[in-house]
């Protein structure tokens, strides 16, 4: 199985605060979850669709995967680095982020 990265929350706050160019966060929680909060540069794309999502990804960026807790992220991760992809996993999910949280309207 590909090694899959952690970064930590305090870390990934970081580098969206110095609005690192080729980063993109990528939220695969359900839609419920989402809508109690989700990081304001993410893109919320739920787990079940990852698979089918990969054609909207660019692989010359870098994806930072979350959800709750990180274990669904690194389902996700480990699938996109087997497709070819450069990804990191949110270490501690959403229960660690500690910047800021928008709640989108429906």
């Amino acid at each position: 199985m590909a090694e899959i990265k952690e970064v930590s929350p305090q870390a990934l706050r970081e580098r969206l605060n110095n609005k690192e160019e080729n980063l993109e966060v990528i939220d695969v929680r359900e839609d419920e979850e989402v809508a109690q909060g989700i990081i304001p540069q993410a893109k919320h794309i739920p787990l079940q669709e990852v698979p089918d999502s990969l054609s909207e990804l660019d692989q010359d960026k870098h994806y930072v995967m979350v959800c709750r807790s990180g274990r669904r992220s690194m389902r996700a991760a480990t699938h996109l680095k087997e497709q070819g992809y450069d990804v990191s996993n949110m270490a501690g999910g959403m229960l660690e982020w500690e910047g800021d949280v928008e709640v989108k309207d429906k």
